[in-house]
């Protein structure tokens, strides 16, 4: 392997061939793991999750279905970790996403018992579909190779460490990297509280215009979680490089961002604003959860990237480059009016026209231009995440990556997501990294 190109690790065809998958990447010193359920790959055809997870004849004869769920996707990334010659003690960050909140305190179970007490930073999220019948989780994994000055370094601290049942590092550094878990604002400790949330994330209790919710939660976990947490790594704001905002409700999308950029307005990390289920955090009635990444000196290191791309937020950057990193922020087939023409049906003749395919076309396309201004390529893409409305609009998507990648496996997860995305009519955003030494 040239040291300046991603490689697909593991790669395998799913749905009769049409789907050539890349269960993981590496790319120099890092290794992606991406979409992974609990599919068998020992088998020659791949059907669906395993049928000896489901269990559809005798499904309480052994472990629970979520618990064997767990168990399998851990095998299989602990198998794109081999393969890449590193293995579970190098994670550094996970993503989970699930079906229910229910399969939440099964994964955690298993997977304390999979990393004992080194568990990576962690985001857990309720979505609303999967691409598999019968799956009830998903997750995307990120590991390194360690060398001299790469090492894998968990930090500690009693107050924003995870909850035992979880067990995550409240953050974590390799090299100059610093990852950040997701950040709720479920209380901890003696924090004063309602219904588990801090109380000084909230409105005054029985005021009814107290300030915006929204806002006031955003800046509760800004302030007195992210900073924090950024700190036990000798991190601030302005070395965040990467965010993801998960929102339940699409009516805070403006009002978080105007929240958000009053704290990252000198050098703004690359933003994705994702939608999830209500009551799809830790916090019963939490609104928002938010992970970062973050550089040390990042303010001086990171690299704003600019090919012309239009973003749906005020402030939001096309793309950052980040050491041997780049990081775009979740793209939708938008110009400055909105969705852009020819990505909408005709309606008098809508059976004629994928919409989802012409997204696709755009979006790729200006992840393309954003790759090459920070001087790699498509082919160096190494973490996808589409985020869809309706998975039904997931093979044209795919399609469209096949192409451009000339039939290179994808390195893809895909969630359904409820509506509405950001920019009225769109139907698909994706988050792409790409490996850019």
């Amino acid at each position: 392997m040239n040291d300046r190109n991603a490689e697909p690790l593991l790669p395998v065809e799913l749905g009769a061939g049409k789907v050539k998958f890349a269960r993981g990447m590496k790319a120099g010193r890092w290794v992606f793991a991406t979409g992974l359920m609990a599919q068998d790959f020992a088998q020659d055809l791949v059907h669906g999750i395993a049928p000896d997870v489901l269990a559809e004849r005798t499904p309480h004869a052994g472990r629970p279905k979520r618990e064997k769920e767990t168990l399998r996707i851990y095998e299989n990334l602990d198998a794109v970790l081999r393969a890449a010659g590193t293995d579970r003690t190098n994670l550094v960050r996970t993503d989970q996403y699930y079906t229910t909140v229910k399969a939440v305190p099964p994964y955690q179970q298993v997977r304390r018992e999979f990393l004992g007490g080194r568990i990576p930073p962690s985001t857990s999220i309720a979505q609303r579909g999967m691409l598999l019948p019968g799956a009830d989780m998903t997750i995307q994994a990120l590991g390194v190779i360690p060398q001299a000055g790469f090492e894998v370094t968990h930090l500690k601290h009693e107050q924003l460490a995870g909850r035992p049942t979880s067990g995550y590092s409240p953050a974590l550094t390799a090299g100059d990297f610093v990852f950040i878990p997701g950040v709720t604002s479920l209380a901890v400790g003696d924090e004063p509280k309602r219904n588990g949330v801090a109380a000084a994330a909230l409105m005054t209790e029985g005021a009814q215009w107290a300030g915006q919710p929204i806002k006031l939660e955003t800046e509760f976990l800004i302030t007195r979680r992210m900073v924090q947490s950024l700190a036990l790594a000798g991190a601030t704001l302005d070395d965040v490089v990467h965010a993801q905002v998960y929102l339940t409700d699409p009516d805070d999308y403006s009002a978080f961002n105007e929240t958000w950029t009053r704290h990252f307005s000198k050098s703004p990390p690359t933003l994705d604003i994702i939608p999830c289920i209500p009551h799809g955090l830790a916090p019963y009635d939490g609104k928002i959860e938010i992970n970062v990444i973050a550089m040390k000196g990042g303010a001086a290191r990171k690299k704003h990237v600019d090919a012309g791309v239009v973003t749906a937020f005020a402030q939001q950057p096309q793309a950052v480059k980040a050491g041997d990193l780049l990081f775009m922020s979740g793209l939708m087939a938008i110009d400055r009016d909105g969705l852009v023409p020819h990505a909408a049906a005709d309606p008098k003749q809508p059976y004629f026209f994928s919409a989802a395919e012409a997204q696709a076309e755009f979006i790729i396309g200006n992840i393309a231009k954003l790759c090459e201004a920070a001087g790699t390529s498509l082919r160096n893409v190494v973490r996808i995440l589409q985020f869809h409305t309706d998975l039904a609009e997931f093979y044209p998507v795919y399609k469209v990556w096949e192409h451009r990648l000339e039939g290179r496996p994808v390195p893809f997860s895909a969630i359904e997501v409820p509506s509405p995305l950001p920019v009225p009519g769109a139907t698909v955003m994706i988050e792409a990294w790409a490996y850019a030494p």
